[in-house]
């Protein structure tokens, strides 16, 4: 007796079928002081783009405070500190946003600012986990333990956000010699 074939256990194409509700691209609304855009693709080990990923964000506020959900509810901040964008079919994604404050780190002092990213793409059974950093908070950057966890420089630079026009530019790439570092979480 032979079994059926099952669906594949990968988190895409399939995205807009699962996820869903008011957060988007827009961290912050467009005209908030201070705010950038975060604009990249998605790459798979040969350089292809991925029309069919998911970005999610979360991040502190320019002062270095997350926005949990009971603060939201009382009242305390408007800032959101998530956003998700899915791919267009050129792999190309951005989140509207506030470059974010250093934060506690757990063993004591700051982490450099930061945003948390989850990664969702077909072919992943769970998202991947990474940072951006930028790549102008050379201070901060050569202080934050993550960053001086990882021991090769070209390692490193893959975390790095870089200027550009009305904010930073920061591709992830899933596999291959760019490979974006990923962490086990």
């Amino acid at each position: 007796m032979a079994l059926p074939r099952t669906p594949s256990q990968t988190v895409g194409p399939y995205l807009a079928l699962g996820i869903t509700g008011e957060d988007g691209p827009e961290v912050v609304p467009d005209g908030t002081p201070g705010s950038i855009w975060i604009r990249g693709r998605v790459l798979d080990g040969n350089g292809v783009p991925v029309p069919d990923g998911l970005i999610e964000t979360w991040q502190a506020d320019e002062n270095g405070r997350f926005a949990h959900p009971e603060a939201r509810a009382r009242g305390e901040t408007s800032f959101r500190g998530f956003g998700r964008c899915p791919t267009d079919p050129g792999g190309h994604f951005g989140i509207r946003t506030v470059k974010p404050g250093a934060v506690p780190a757990p063993v004591g002092g700051p982490q450099a600012p930061h945003i948390d990213v989850a990664v969702f793409a077909r072919g992943i059974l769970t998202r991947l986990v990474t940072r951006i950093y930028f790549a102008d908070e050379v201070e901060a950057n050569d202080a934050d333990p993550v960053l001086r966890s990882l021991p090769d420089a070209m390692r490193r630079r893959t975390l790095l956000a870089i200027r550009a026009g009305d904010g930073y530019a920061w591709d992830i790439h899933l596999q291959g010699p760019d490979e974006t570092v990923f962490f086990d979480v």
